[in-house]
């Protein structure tokens, strides 16, 4: 019991030493950083895919995700995409973003990315990788069936053989319709 009291009175001390800049503060970790540290650490990534952290390893919650199919319409493409991960993950989905522009059914020009496990389908047993997995889905088979690229769900359904060539098109650099692509292979 004594023992308890002691460990109680040195917290209190070094708390009052760190808000008086006597010593150094500890970040506490949320429950969310402390499982996103565990998600990463546990990460089985496909060769084709990276993983990067701009802002630094201290900023866990903010991360990059290259991926370069292997095959399928985007072969050889490579695609960056965002994550933001709130602090109470697992219990909301990480926000993803796509930073590279493409032409895709489930992808629209501004990066919004539709998989259905970042949103209706989110459970908290799923982890980043399986987000990650999802995303490389995309790309060996698009979904035309759940667009937000309607014209391109259309193209994929419609005929295919111009949809790949929109594709090549797009990431040669290049227009499609009226939108220009930059480069990505």
């Amino acid at each position: 019991m004594i023992g308890l009291f002691k460990v109680k009175e040195k917290q209190r001390e070094q708390a009052q030493n760190a808000s008086r800049g006597g010593g150094a503060s500890v970040k506490k970790q949320s429950a969310g950083e402390l499982r996103l540290h565990k998600d990463i650490s546990e990460l089985n990534l496909p060769s084709s895919c990276t993983i990067s952290f701009p802002n630094g390893k201290d900023d866990l919650m903010n991360f990059e995700v290259s991926i370069k199919p292997d095959d399928g319409y985007y072969h050889n493409g490579k695609f960056v995409f965002t994550f933001q991960v709130s602090p109470v993950y697992p219990h909301e989905a990480p926000k993803v973003k796509c930073k590279t522009k493409v032409y895709h059914p489930n992808i629209d020009l501004e990066g919004n990315v539709c998989l259905n496990i970042l949103r209706e389908d989110w459970k908290p047993v799923l982890n980043i990788n399986t987000v990650i997995y999802g995303l490389f889905h995309l790309f060996t088979e698009p979904n035309s069936e759940d667009p937000l690229n309607h014209e391109a769900a259309q193209v994929l359904r419609d005929n295919p053989k111009l949809f790949e060539t929109n594709v090549r098109r797009a990431m040669t650099g290049g227009y499609v319709g009226q939108t220009f692509f930059p480069r990505c292979i």
